[in-house]
This record gives C-alpha cells, sequence and structure tokens, in this order.
C-alpha cells in the first residue's frame, strides 16, 4: 500500500509545507507534563494555559522557533540537605511545543497562581480578489 500525500491530490497546490508541518507536529514527543488548555479568546485570539505550580518567571523560557512556540522549564533544586519523607510536586524539566500557523503571533505571557497564560493573535485574512485577463494565442 503506498503512502498518500497531498501532492497525490491534484487540486491542492503548494500545500506541501503543511504536510511535513504535521508530520513535525507527530514527532514534537510532547508527554502529559505539564498539563495545558487552549481556549479561544476572541474570534481572532487564543490563550494556552501550563499549569507550572513551583516554577518562577526565571525557571522559564518561551521561543519562537520556526513557526514553533517552545516553552520549556527547568527548576534548579536548591534543597540539597532537605530530606523529604514523600516527594510528590513533580520538580523536573519540560518542554511543551505548538505549531503555529502563518499570521499567528504570540503575545504576552502572565504569571498568576501557578498557572503560565501565552497569549496569541491571528491576523485577520484580507480578501483579495484579482482578475487575471485571457490573451488572445
Amino acid at each position: 500500500m503506498t503512502k498518500m500525500t497531498l501532492g497525490s491530490y491534484p487540486h491542492m497546490l503548494g500545500f506541501e509545507q503543511l504536510e511535513s508541518l504535521l508530520e513535525r507536529t507527530a514527532k514534537s514527543g510532547n508527554e502529559g507534563y505539564p498539563p495545558f488548555n487552549i481556549e479561544q479568546t476572541s474570534d481572532y485570539s487564543y490563550r494556552i494555559t501550563l499549569a507550572v505550580a513551583g516554577f518562577s518567571e526565571n525557571d522559564l523560557s518561551i521561543t519562537v522557533e520556526d513557526r514553533q512556540l517552545v516553552i520549556r522549564g527547568r527548576q534548579t533544586d536548591n534543597g540539597e540537605d532537605r530530606v523529604f519523607l514523600h516527594r510528590g510536586i513533580a520538580a523536573r524539566q519540560f518542554q511543551r511545543s505548538f505549531v503555529l500557523a502563518d499570521r499567528v503571533e504570540v503575545g504576552e505571557a502572565t504569571m498568576e497562581n501557578g498557572l503560565l497564560h501565552v497569549d496569541l493573535t491571528r491576523a485577520r485574512p484580507e480578501t483579495v480578489v484579482q482578475t487575471i485577463q485571457i490573451k488572445k494565442g
């Protein structure tokens, strides 16, 4: 059985980049930590919220790399002399990746009650009508 690609569909012109984007998203390796929400806050804006209890602003980094929003967390364990009888609060590093569509821009990021909020906006599409002249051959 052969693999169907977007190039196999004659009416889908110029979508090769979408196919590689889908493959990259599938390989992003996101596991279940930390949990997150994605909400639509208006017709053209979104908010990603990650549960990052125990992380400070200095423990987190947010970058956009090749149309991919990457949020990383790394805690520094400064309690080397502490003895835990039970350690149920995760203190591990993480990386969460979100692929951004064209014209989606990352806005501000805020921390509130152990939650990291990252706001995104999508530019409104412009209506473009183009008339093509037909030349006599």
